[in-house]
């Protein structure tokens, strides 16, 4: 992508700039007045758990809705057609249900600040300072690919050399979440989510006329890739070939369970949302009122990309050509107006934003109370804590963009986030999800499942895959046969420790084992929660309910 900056270029004017500008403004100006709420480090990690469900549901779909998400959701469109759909309505709708109704509880019950602090409750001390290593590593990580990704798309649009774009976005990014911490990026990402859309539906409504509709869209694409391209599960079946590369099995295991479940119930910078909620109903209902609107999310992203493909036949054909990830910048270079351009441009730029500050604070708030607090600098007042956040903040971003050039070795930027997950969310997710169902899990059997799952899954990636010892035709593909194998290395290793070693005593348990309640779970509704259309049940099964139904049309 950066060496066809010239191509991609946008004719972008002073309107354009005048509408990046304000948002610019806007954004500081929601970082100055969150500051007024910020009083103590809990103000500052966690919103001082005061925002509504509607506030927290928003951010927490728009946290996810990073640039590298419609970017990299845009290029697998392109590069692997409606088999992209199964991230949204296997790969991440029944995992978001399951947080809401099993897991938040226990989260949100047990009053902690972070993931890794509920490893340690659970666990103790060893699971915790790896879980926090881990999430602290992975965080800057996904802010490097945020931040790359910014920079590539940037230079290639606008011209900005990569250091300008880099520097801009961080700047902004720190200084809304130094001054108003975690509420600043929430209700940041309120607003992102919003110019998000604006961006996104113009330019499908726009592409899909200049393909000839939908109808237009899908005759293209049947003739130049097959009929099997805009259809879900044609030619899943074990041993059939598909351009995922991957089987039935893998889609239902690999992405549907361990990846998905893995990601969306264990990623702290999804979880933090929930976590700011003004009280467990609300925490409860966070990730069930985010998975609405992302059934709908391929919509204006996986869409987009099959678009780009039909315009542009010569994408992701060669390394001389135009690759997968330029779908997206592609049709906001051909179809797109002066105004609607600025209004995509600050979209885009919004995504990335919203992808790292997501990421940002999760990492300043596991730093800060995982590891600083609680291993190096412990028993200070509340203030020293408070600024300790402040400063984490600031090494995170720089950190990040020290991190942003790993991504480069990646044509598609969402087969480099699918392979962080299967790294260290899927070894994170077995270890809670057995420690949550089995009370005799040991604090042993949590240490060693976390870290033979996470080796597990480096080991079949980078050799048994890059090496080629084992044929899997395509990187996600490896990523889905990662995840299971991380997923059933660490789950038996568990079984293993924990038959050979000491259970926690059962009274340590409370609140942390399904079947078990503690003090901070017993709570009465507040005034309204109890209306029908605010029960947590009716939202979950009601989400999972439409997102098969999405499944119809490209079932056939």
């Amino acid at each position: 992508m950066i060496t066809l900056a010239e191509g991609l270029r946008l004719p972008t004017n002073g309107l354009d700039y005048t509408i990046l500008a304000l948002y610019f403004i806007v954004v500081l100006g929601i970082g100055f007045a969150a500051k007024r709420s910020v009083r103590t480090s809990l103000d500052f990690f966690l919103s001082g758990r005061s925002l509504p469900a509607w506030v927290t549901g928003l951010a927490f779909v728009a946290a996810n809705l990073g640039a590298t998400e419609i970017l990299g959701m845009a290029a697998n469109g392109a590069q692997y057609g409606a088999y992209t759909v199964h991230w949204y309505w296997i790969g991440a709708i029944p995992a978001m249900v399951f947080l809401g109704l099993v897991m938040m509880p226990f989260y949100y019950g047990s009053k902690v600040r972070s993931v890794p602090e509920f490893l340690l409750h659970r666990f103790g001390p060893s699971s915790h300072l790896l879980s926090s290593i881990i999430f602290a590593v992975s965080s800057v990580l996904i802010a490097g690919v945020n931040l790359y990704a910014m920079a590539i798309v940037l230079q290639a649009l606008l011209g900005w050399p990569q250091w300008v774009a880099i520097v801009v976005a961080g700047f902004f990014v720190l200084a809304y979440i130094t001054i108003g911490g975690l509420t600043s990026a929430i209700y940041n990402e309120v607003l992102q989510f919003f110019v998000i859309l604006a961006a996104l539906i113009p330019l499908t409504v726009v592409g899909l006329k200049r393909v000839g509709g939908w109808d237009g869209l899908t005759h293209s694409l049947n003739s130049s890739h097959g009929d099997a391209f805009l259809t879900a599960w044609k030619g899943t079946g074990i041993g059939e070939g598909n351009p995922l590369g991957a089987n039935w099995l893998t889609i239902v295991l690999g992405l549907g369970f361990v990846m998905s479940f893995g990601y969306w119930t264990t990623n702290f910078a999804e979880v933090q949302r929930a976590l700011s909620a003004k009280n467990l109903s609300a925490a409860k209902r966070t990730p069930l009122i985010a998975a609405f609107p992302k059934i709908f999310i391929p919509m204006v992203v996986v869409v987009p990309g099959l678009i780009a493909l039909v315009m542009e036949p010569t994408l992701g054909k060669s390394k001389d050509s135009l690759q997968y990830n330029d779908a997206i910048p592609v049709l906001m270079r051909d179809l797109l107006p002066n105004g609607v351009l600025g209004i995509a441009v600050t979209g885009l730029l919004a995504a990335f934003m919203a992808g790292m500050a997501a990421n940002v604070s999760s990492f300043n708030t596991v730093f800060t109370n995982d590891i600083w607090a609680a291993y190096l600098k412990k028993g200070r007042e509340d203030a020293y804590y408070l600024k300790t956040g402040r400063v984490v903040t600031a090494v995170g971003v720089l950190i990040g963009m020290g991190t942003a050039f790993i991504a480069s070795s990646f044509s598609n930027i969402m087969n480099y986030l699918q392979t962080l997950f299967s790294f260290f969310n899927v070894p994170l997710f077995v270890v809670f999800i057995i420690g949550m169902f089995w009370k005799r899990t040991s604090a042993a059997a949590g240490f060693w499942g976390l870290l033979s799952g996470t080796a597990a899954a480096m080991v079949n990636y980078f050799w048994f895959y890059k090496q080629g010892i084992i044929a899997i035709p395509s990187d996600q593909g490896a990523n889905f046969v990662s995840s299971i194998v991380a997923f059933v290395v660490g789950a038996l290793v568990m079984v293993v420790v924990t038959l050979v070693t000491k259970p926690r005593p059962a009274e340590s348990l409370a609140g942390l084992v399904y079947g078990t309640r503690s003090p901070g779970m017993e709570e009465l509704p507040a005034e309204g929660d109890d209306a029908w259309y605010r029960k947590p049940a009716l939202l979950g099964w009601g989400a999972v309910v439409l997102a098969a139904v999405c499944y119809i049309p490209f079932s056939f």
